[in-house]
C-alpha cells in the first residue's frame, strides 16, 4: 500500500495537444505515472484533450475525460467525481501547471478539498517569477548572470542602457521559450521588447546580460519526502549558451566537465532544489560555465517539474523518472522503491552510464516557409532523436542517421557543403544543419581554432570530428577489397555507416556488408541496465556496437553479446522515428497498440525506434526494446540477429513504409498488407487502373517527371491543378498552382528538392467537399471504422483540417457510394490491416483522391471516439490470428466528435499561415458536441474558408 493512506482517487491533467515547446514527452511521463498510481491501487482521474496519445487511451486510467483543458472542465470532473483527494499537475507539462495555478487561484481546489501533490505551487512561481528567483539565488549564495526585471517599455529601455549589449529578453511564465531573443543590436531591441512584454501573461520580461560562448550544463534530479536527493544524470549541451536546450544538440554524461566542477554543481543544483521549496518529485536545474579555466558556475533556472529533458533522461539512463516521481508524490521515499531495471536495487542510488548518448533536435522549416531558420532562445524543433553508442562519435554518427532527412551520417554522402563563404555563414549564425557543417569546414581545411572562435563549441567536441575526418581520408585510400579489417572495425566503432564506407570506397553498401559479414565484424548488443553492468538488469532495452574480439585462454574466440535470442516466435514493429509534423505521436500510439496485441497472440514482440519522447521506447512496452536508427543497416542486422516471423511496417506511418522495399528485397516477411500492395496504392498510375477496373471515378490526372512533361499536361487536365510528389507523407511539397507560371516555378523546385521523383498532377476539384473513411480488411471482409467529413473544403491537407465524426451534412447516396469505394478499393489491394481512403465530393459524386493501405493520423482519434481498441483488432487481423467476422464491433458516440488541428505559427511570427495541400499542424485535440446546433460547431463552420492557399 501507499505510505499515503488517505489518497485513493487522484487526478492528473495532461498537456494537450502536441505544440512546438511541448511535444509527446508529457505522454510519456503521463502514462508513466498512470501506470504508477494504478499499481498501487489508486483510482485515476485524467483530463487531457489530445485523442492521439496513448496517455488517453481507455487502459491507461479509471476515467479518462476528452475535455478541453480549462477550469470549466475541471469543475465538471470534480463534480462528477467527489471522491478526488488530490490532484498530480507535474505530468502535463506548463499547460497542466498554469491550469493548475489558474484553478488554485479561482478557488477551486479549495471549494472541492483537493490537495495539490507532487508539486510546491509556491516553488513554481518563485522558479517561474525571474525576480524572485533572482533575490533567492543570490540570498543563499548561487551566483546568476546580471538581470533585472521590467514590467514596462520604459522600465526595459532603462535596463538596456545601463547593460549594454548583447542582451537575452525572457517572458515570465512562458513555455519552451516563448517571446524570449537575444539582442545584439539597439535598433532591434525596441521590437523584441514589445513582443516579450505582450507574450508575457503577466506582462513582465526578464532582462539579462547575455553569457554568449558559455558551456550549458543540465542536471535531473529527483528528491524525496525525507530529503533523499538523487542525481539522475548530467546533460551537457554542445552548443554553447545562445541557444534553447530543446533546440541544442545534447550529450550524456557530460563530456568536457571537470570532475571538481561537476562536484560543485552537484552541490549547487541540490542547494537550490531544498531553497525553492519542500517537495518530492523531478526537478531539472539549468547551469552555465565560464569556458576558462576558472569554470564559473552561474544558474540559468530550475524547473520543479517533469520535463522534455527528464523523458531523455529516462531513456539515456534506462531509470523511468516520471514512474518514480509519481510514487515520490503518494508519500514514498526513494529507499523504499526498487530499481525498476535491476530489481534488486533500490530507486536511491545514481545510474552510471558504460556508453554514451547524444540527442539532435528535428526541426521542420521546410512546412513554414520564409520563417527565420536562426536558432536562439526560443524552441523551434517539433521532435528529436537520441543515438547510443560506446563512444560520442559512434553515438552522433547514430543519432544523425535517425534524422531522416536524407543523410546517412557526418559526411561521406555526396551532401555536404563546399562553399567557403556558405559554411562559414552556417557557422556564425547557429542552423539546423550545424551539426552537419562543422564536418564540412573540416573537410574543407578551415582549422579546429577558427572554428571554435565562431561557434563557441568546445574543442574537445571540434577534435571528436577531427578524427572522424582523419578516419575518412584513411579509409579513402583503399579500395573494397585492399581495406584491412582493422580499419573497417575502427570506422564501424566510430559510427560510420556500410553506406558511408561504400561512398568512401566507391562501392556499393551491400559489398561493404558482405565484407564485413566475412571477417565477422558484427553488431553486438548491449544492455541499458543504469548500473554499468555491476548488478544484472531484468530488463530487455538495447543498443548496438562493435567490438574486438575477446581470446579466451583455452584459445576460443568471441564477442560479448548481452542480447540472448530466445526460440519463441517472434514479431518486430517497425517505430516511427521522430516527431515532425506529418507524422506525429498518433504513429506512436498505433505501434504500442500494434506490440500488446502481438504479446496478446503470444509473439516475443521487439520494438526498434530512435524517439526518446514517446512510450513506444519505454523499456516495459514491449520483450526487447532495440533502441536504434530506424534505418536499414540497423534494422537488417537486428532481423539477422533475431529471426523474427516477420516485420510490421503498416504502423509506423512513412518511417517504417520506406522500409518495405528493401524487406521485401532481402525476402523479409511483411506482415499484414504485402510490399506490391503498399508500392500500388503508391504509384498513382497503377491505382488509376485498379480504380477504372473497379469503375470508381478519380480527378482527372498524370505524371510528369520534368518541367516540360508538366506544362504539357496542364493543357489537358486544365487549371487548377493540384502538384504533388509521390512517395511523401504529410502532403509534403504538395501544392495548388493556378497557371503556367506557378506550375513551372513549382515543379522545378520540387525536382531540385526530390530529385527523380514523379509528380503527380490533378485536376484540383474546385469548391468540393472532402471526406475520409479508415476500415479494417481481413482480404475478404471489410470493416469501416469511421467515416470522417472534413469541414474545410477541398484543398486542405486533411491533417490540417477540422473533422467530423459521423458527416455532418452527407446523404444517403453519398454515403453509399463511400462505404462502396472503401470496400471495393480495400479488397482490390489486397489489403490485411488497417486502410484509409479520402474522397472528394463535387455534385453528389464521389471521386477517390488517394489511399493508404496503413494505419493513418485518423485511427486514435476514431478508437477514442467510438470507445474501440481498433489497432489492436487490425493488428490480429494481420497476424492471421483473426477475422473481421471474430469481433463484436460495438462503437458509442452520442452526437459528433470533432477533430481540430493546432498550429504552432506563434514560433515562427512573420510566415504566412495560409493553409493548404501541404500539412502543417503539430499536432491535435477532440472536441465532442451533442448536436449540430453546438456554438463551437457553427464558429468553425462559419471560418472553414478563411485559410485555403491556392
Amino acid at each position: 500500500m501507499p505510505k499515503r493512506k488517505d489518497l485513493k482517487s487522484i487526478l492528473i491533467i495532461g498537456s494537450g495537444p502536441i505544440i512546438i515547446g511541448q511535444a509527446c514527452e508529457f505522454d510519456y511521463s503521463g502514462s508513466q505515472a498512470l501506470r504508477s498510481l494504478r499499481e498501487d491501487g489508486i483510482e485515476t482521474v485524467l483530463i487531457n484533450s489530445n485523442p492521439a496519445t496513448i496517455m488517453t487511451d481507455p487502459s491507461m486510467a479509471d476515467h479518462i475525460y476528452l475535455l478541453p483543458l480549462n477550469t470549466k472542465s475541471i469543475v465538471k470532473v470534480l463534480k462528477k467525481h467527489p471522491t478526488i483527494d488530490a490532484v498530480l499537475p507535474t505530468m502535463g507539462g506548463q499547460t497542466a501547471l498554469n491550469l493548475c495555478i489558474e484553478a488554485g487561484d479561482k478557488g477551486i481546489w479549495d471549494d472541492f478539498g483537493i490537495e495539490i501533490i507532487g508539486v510546491d505551487i509556491d516553488a513554481i512561481n518563485i522558479t517561474e517569477d525571474r525576480e524572485k528567483f533572482r533575490e533567492l539565488m543570490l540570498k543563499i549564495g548561487i551566483g546568476m548572470a546580471p538581470q533585472s526585471t521590467a514590467t514596462s517599455f520604459l522600465e526595459g529601455k532603462e535596463i538596456a542602457q545601463e547593460f549594454g549589449f548583447p542582451l537575452v529578453i525572457r517572458a515570465s511564465y512562458t513555455l519552451g521559450g516563448a517571446g524570449a531573443s537575444i539582442v545584439y543590436k539597439p535598433e532591434d531591441f525596441d521590437e523584441l521588447l514589445s513582443r516579450g512584454l505582450e507574450i508575457s501573461p503577466i506582462h513582465e520580461v526578464m532582462i539579462d546580460k547575455a553569457l554568449m560562448g558559455w558551456k550549458e550544463y543540465e542536471l535531473e534530479l529527483l528528491r524525496d519526502k525525507n530529503d533523499n536527493v538523487v542525481i539522475i544524470c548530467t546533460i551537457e549541451n554542445m552548443d554553447p549558451m545562445g541557444i534553447h536546450t530543446g533546440d541544442s544538440i545534447t550529450v550524456a554524461p557530460a563530456m568536457t566537465l571537470s570532475d571538481r566542477t561537476f562536484q560543485r554543481m552537484r552541490d549547487m543544483a541540490i542547494h537550490m532544489m531544498r531553497s525553492i521549496g519542500d517537495f518530492a518529485g523531478g526537478c531539472n536545474v539549468q547551469f552555465a560555465v565560464s569556458p576558462d579555466e576558472k569554470e564559473d558556475i552561474i544558474a540559468i533556472e530550475i524547473n520543479p517539474r517533469v520535463s522534455r529533458s527528464s523523458a531523455l533522461a529516462s531513456k539515456a539512463t534506462g531509470y523511468p523518472i516520471a514512474k518514480i516521481a509519481a510514487k515520490l508524490a503518494i508519500g514514498y521515499s526513494l529507499d523504499e522503491l526498487e530499481n525498476q531495471i535491476t530489481k534488486s536495487t533500490s530507486a536511491l542510488f545514481e545510474p552510471t552510464l558504460d556508453y554514451v548518448i547524444v540527442k539532435i533536435p528535428r526541426w521542420n522549416f521546410d512546412k513554414f516557409e520564409g520563417s527565420d531558420r536562426t536558432l536562439g532562445l526560443q524552441m523551434k524543433s517539433v521532435g528529436e532523436v537520441m543515438g547510443i553508442g560506446r563512444s560520442f562519435q559512434e553515438a552522433l554518427h547514430k543519432a544523425t542517421q535517425s534524422l531522416e532527412i536524407k543523410r546517412n551520417g557526418l559526411g561521406a554522402d555526396g551532401k555536404g557543403y563546399k562553399n567557403y563563404d556558405q559554411i562559414i555563414s552556417k557557422l556564425t549564425i547557429p542552423s539546423w544543419d550545424r551539426v552537419f557543417v562543422i564536418y564540412d569546414a573540416i573537410q574543407l581545411g578551415i582549422p579546429l581554432s577558427r572554428i571554435h572562435e565562431i561557434t563557441k563549441i568546445d574543442m574537445w567536441f571540434l577534435k571528436q570530428y577531427e578524427e572522424l575526418h582523419f578516419l575518412e581520408k584513411e579509409i579513402s585510400k583503399y579500395t573494397i577489397e585492399s581495406l584491412p579489417r582493422e580499419l573497417l572495425l575502427e570506422g564501424k566503432q566510430k559510427g560510420f555507416a556500410d553506406r558511408q564506407i561504400a561512398h568512401m570506397l566507391d562501392c556499393y553498401e551491400s559489398e561493404v556488408h558482405k565484407k564485413r559479414v566475412a571477417l565477422k565484424i558484427n553488431r553486438v548488443y548491449k544492455l541499458v541496465d543504469t548500473c554499468a553492468a555491476e548488478f544484472k538488469a531484468m530488463t530487455p532495452y538495447y543498443y548496438s556496437t562493435f567490438e574486438e574480439e575477446i581470446e579466451t585462454p583455452d584459445g576460443q574466440r568471441f564477442v560479448s553479446n548481452d542480447s540472448v535470442v530466445t526460440d519463441r516466435k517472434k514479431i518486430v514493429v517497425l517505430g516511427s522515428g521522430p516527431n515532425r509534423i506529418g507524422q506525429g505521436i498518433e504513429f506512436d500510439y498505433c505501434c504500442v497498440h500494434g506490440v500488446l496485441a502481438a504479446a496478446e497472440c503470444g509473439y516475443e514482440t521487439i520494438m526498434i525506434n530512435c524517439n526518446p519522447e514517446t512510450v513506444s521506447t519505454d523499456f516495459d512496452t514491449a520483450d526487447k526494446l532495440y533502441f536504434e536508427p530506424v534505418f536499414w543497416e540497423h534494422i537488417y542486422d537486428i532481423i539477422r540477429h533475431e529471426n523474427p516471423e516477420g516485420v510490421i511496417v503498416q504502423l509506423g506511418g512513412q518511417t517504417a513504409l520506406k522500409l518495405a522495399e528493401k524487406l521485401d528485397k532481402y525476402g523479409i516477411k511483411i506482415i499484414g498488407t504485402s510490399f506490391e500492395s503498399l508500392d500500388l496504392a503508391e504509384d498513382r498510375g497503377s491505382f488509376s487502373t485498379l480504380l477504372q477496373e473497379n469503375n470508381i471515378p478519380y480527378p482527372e490526372f498524370g505524371v510528369a517527371e520534368s518541367a516540360e512533361e508538366a506544362l504539357d499536361l496542364a493543357d489537358e487536365l486544365n487549371f487548377p491543378l493540384l502538384v504533388r510528389p509521390s512517395y511523401v507523407l504529410g502532403g509534403q511539397g504538395m501544392k495548388i498552382v493556378i497557371n503556367k507560371e506557378e506550375l513551372e516555378e513549382h515543379v522545378v523546385d520540387l525536382l531540385r528538392k526530390i530529385p527523380n521523383n514523379k509528380l503527380l498532377l490533378d485536376h484540383y476539384l474546385d469548391g468540393a467537399i472532402e471526406a475520409e473513411a479508415d476500415a479494417i480488411c481481413d482480404g475478404k471482409e471489410v470493416y469501416i471504422i469511421g467515416i470522417m467529413e472534413h469541414i474545410e473544403p477541398c484543398g486542405i491537407h486533411s491533417g490540417d483540417s477540422n473533422a467530423t465524426l459521423p458527416p455532418f451534412n452527407l446523404g444517403e447516396f453519398v454515403m453509399q457510394q463511400i462505404k462502396d469505394h472503401t470496400k471495393k478499393i480495400a479488397l482490390a489491394l489486397n489489403t490485411v490491416g488497417l486502410i484509409n481512403i479520402q474522397f472528394a465530393i463535387k455534385d453528389d459524386m464521389v471521386y477517390i483522391i488517394e489511399a493508404n493501405p496503413r494505419a493513418s493520423r485518423t485511427v486514435p482519434f476514431i478508437a477514442k471516439a467510438y470507445g474501440e481498441p481498433y489497432v489492436n483488432y487490425a493488428t490480429k487481423v494481420m497476424l492471421g490470428e483473426k477475422k473481421i467476422s471474430d469481433f463484436n464491433f460495438n462503437p458509442k458516440l452520442e452526437g459528433f466528435a470533432i477533430k481540430q488541428p493546432v498550429f504552432s505559427f506563434n514560433k515562427f511570427p512573420n510566415v504566412n499561415k495560409n493553409l493548404g495541400p501541404e500539412m502543417k499542424s503539430t499536432g491535435e485535440s477532440i472536441l465532442f458536441i451533442d448536436s449540430l446546433k453546438d456554438d463551437e460547431f457553427y464558429e468553425l463552420y462559419s471560418k472553414r474558408k478563411m485559410y485555403l492557399s491556392k
